[in-house]
C-alpha cells in the first residue's frame, strides 16, 4: 500500500480520500438516521444540509477525522436543536 500510494499521482490521492469520505458519510447517516428513528433518505437529506456535513467537507478542524459514532452523535445533537427551533416556531 506504501508503495502505492507513494507512487501514485495527486488525482488518484485525491480521488481514494473523496471515496473514503463518501464512505463515512454513509456509515454517519446510517447510525444517525437509527439514532433519530428516521428513513435513511430524511437522514440523509438533513446530513446534507447540516453544519456537521459542512465542517467535514471543508475539511475545517479536522472534523472528518472523528470517528462515526462521534459525528453522528453531534449530528443528533444538531437535529433535535434545529427540530426543536422549527416546533417553537
Amino acid at each position: 500500500l506504501y508503495k502505492t500510494l507513494r507512487f501514485a499521482s495527486n488525482y488518484e490521492v485525491k480521488m481514494a480520500n473523496k471515496t473514503l469520505l463518501e464512505m463515512k458519510y454513509a456509515r454517519i447517516v446510517s447510525i444517525f438516521a437509527k439514532l433519530a428513528n428516521i428513513s435513511a433518505s430524511k437522514a440523509l437529506r438533513f446530513f446534507y444540509h447540516s453544519d456537521t456535513y459542512k465542517l467535514m467537507s471543508e475539511q475545517i478542524a479536522d472534523f472528518h477525522c472523528y470517528g462515526d459514532l462521534y459525528l453522528a452523535d453531534k449530528l443528533m445533537l444538531e437535529y433535535k436543536s434545529k427540530e426543536l427551533d422549527f416546533n417553537t416556531n
